[in-house]
């Protein structure tokens, strides 16, 4: 069975760009996306070698041509010259809407299961596409239905944290931080398929979700602070203000972020856009590799645009560590309340219960997925109490079990969710033949959506309603 490209563009586009037969209709929202031919034409010295696509009849005829296209549509979008070579409009501030998120891998040191049990295991779940590129791999998540911008553009604020916490929870397997968001990506092809799920898409309202909980899952410890910190009188500020052989690679921060979290520390400590001008001019021409004056111009007046409170600490960071011997320590305006030690309380929160279950079912000997024993025996080894036990499992939407028998002589099956999700993604990758009996006790346990989400791909192998695209790389497993 061939690739399905055309069924894929239709559902990832199919809200984008109009239909040749509405091109007159005024009440069809519709956008333009950019294409290019090869990676190299991305960068030109007269800027993106490109076409425009603004209907879909223009995708289906020409996506064979494309290397690279944007999968999010854009409001603005022109050729800069008369011979419709070279295209612009392609900024983030033009964004129309959001049809997909996508997270770039710039390694091959991880395998495509690897990839897809760290989505399970760390991230939303498992993408839409996944397809190899010649130096790593990217992963599409789509949207059900698409994130529209508005023009106070608190659309592509809450997009950027999505995004963001996308990528942080798949550093694991090399998720390159500093990939632009929303530009351009590969062309999906038969050739560098290796997962496709078209019934596998995420509304925004679970990409919200999943991102307001994995960075305040990983948000660091809260302590005590007053005042205001003085960002340029910082030793990292000097010590990054006195770098000159910064050139940014794959996967790096280079000249343009530097100079951009620069003016935002100025910004931040109130300096006047003269005297920021000066500064990171002055410090532009110490480069071993300068930009041009225009572009640093460019880059101060994004900074001090007013879109932008200060600098963001990941980005501090990581510069610190890429071009300083320094240690960067940021701290924020305002009080912060200290986090009371769980030692020093005489009650355990609910989230401190459940994580001590988890961290007991991913430790201890599970068959098929599921840890064994009594609630009692487990309320013992825990130091839970029961009445705390039950509430829990009423409540969680991370911890599932089932029960066989009555009363002393009941055993209860614990596991996860991502547990159980995971055995049934290794049943598909690697067994994929006869295991009926588990694939129907894994699924009673699981939601409506996330049979969905997750076990489509079985439903399809073992029930045979449709043909499943697997590409050639599984079955060399």
């Amino acid at each position: 069975m061939s690739f399905p490209v055309e069924m894929f563009l239709h559902k990832l586009f199919q809200h984008s760009v109009k239909s040749n037969k509405y091109a007159n209709a005024v009440n069809i929202r519709s956008g333009g996306l950019f294409a290019v031919k090869e990676k190299a034409d991305l960068q030109t010295p007269y800027g993106v070698r490109g076409k425009i696509i603004v209907s879909m009849e223009q995708l289906l005829e020409s996506y064979s041509e494309f290397s690279h296209i944007t999968p999010n549509p854009y409001a603005t979008f022109r050729y800069t010259n008369g011979y419709k070579e070279y295209v612009k409009g392609f900024e983030e501030h033009a964004l129309m809407q959001i049809n997909a998120f996508v997270v770039d891998i710039d390694t091959l040191d991880y395998s495509p299961q690897d990839i897809l049990i760290a989505c399970l295991d760390n991230s939303i779940g498992t993408p839409t596409l996944l397809l190899r590129s010649t130096r790593g791999y990217q992963l599409y998540f789509l949207l059900t239905s698409p994130m529209y911008m508005n023009k106070a553009r608190v659309g592509l604020k809450v997009a950027k944290k999505i995004a963001r916490s996308l990528k942080r929870s798949l550093q694991s397997v090399g998720a390159d931080l500093f990939c632009n968001d929303f530009g351009f990506f590969r062309m999906p092809t038969r050739e560098n398929t290796v997962w496709l799920d078209l019934e596998q898409t995420y509304s925004i309202e679970s990409l919200i979700h999943f991102s307001e909980r994995f960075e305040d899952e990983h948000k660091p410890e809260l302590h005590v602070v007053q005042g205001k910190q003085c960002l340029t009188n910082q030793k990292w500020f000097k010590a990054l203000l006195a770098t000159q052989n910064v050139h940014g690679t794959k996967g790096t921060l280079g000249r343009n972020n530097m100079i951009f979290t620069l003016a935002l520390c100025c910004y931040a400590d109130k300096y006047s856009y003269g005297d920021a001008e000066q500064l990171l001019q002055r410090y532009n021409e110490r480069l071993y590799e300068p930009l041009a004056k225009q572009e640093v111009t460019t880059i101060i007046n994004s900074a001090y645009s007013g879109r932008y409170n200060g600098p963001e600490r990941t980005y501090i960071q990581q510069l610190t560590e890429a071009y300083t011997n320094e240690t960067a320590t940021i701290t924020y305006i305002g009080w912060y309340k200290h986090k009371k030690e769980r030692a020093d309380r005489t009650r355990s929160h609910l989230t401190e219960w459940e994580q001590d279950i988890i961290q007991f079912i991913e430790q201890s000997d599970r068959q098929d997925g599921y840890v064994w024993l009594s609630q009692r025996t487990l309320c013992k080894q825990l130091g839970i109490p029961k009445s705390s036990l039950n509430k829990l499992i009423k409540q969680s939407h991370t911890i599932i079990c089932k029960t066989f028998g009555k009363g002393r002589q009941a055993m209860t099956g614990f596991s996860t969710r991502q547990l159980v999700l995971k055995e049934m993604m290794t049943l598909l990758l690697h067994q994929k033949n006869n295991k009926h009996l588990f694939y129907t006790a894994c699924i009673e346990e699981l939601t409506y959506c996330e049979q969905n989400e997750a076990t489509i791909q079985l439903q399809q192998l073992f029930e045979q309603q449709q043909p499943l695209y697997i590409p050639s790389v599984w079955n060399s497993s």
